[in-house]
């Protein structure tokens, strides 16, 4: 499923055109993308949260040559899903 599919079906459920249903998906997208960057902690009540974690920089080996590299410290977003997810994927 990708943005176009969500937005069919947001058009579908609600009445409003495929093009306006695109631009509410785009823009809760950008909203969390938004929020993301500023560290803040997203949570969609009965789907989950979103949530910035920090690695630290360390060191790795190049699988080819076997050489010592240090990798830098970067950001991810992680997903946790809320319980009624959880329960909806096993049953």
């Amino acid at each position: 499923m990708n943005n176009n599919d969500i937005a069919d079906k947001i058009a579908a459920e609600h009445g409003v055109t495929k093009a306006d249903a695109r631009k509410i998906v785009d823009s809760v997208f950008a909203s969390v993308a938004d929020g993301a960057a500023a560290g803040e902690e997203i949570a969609l009540s009965a789907f989950g949260k979103f949530k910035v974690k920090a690695t630290p920089e360390r060191e790795g080996r190049n699988p080819s040559t076997g050489a010592t590299i240090k990798i830098a410290a970067a950001k991810k977003l992680t997903f946790t899903p809320a319980k009624a997810i959880k329960d909806r994927l096993n049953g």
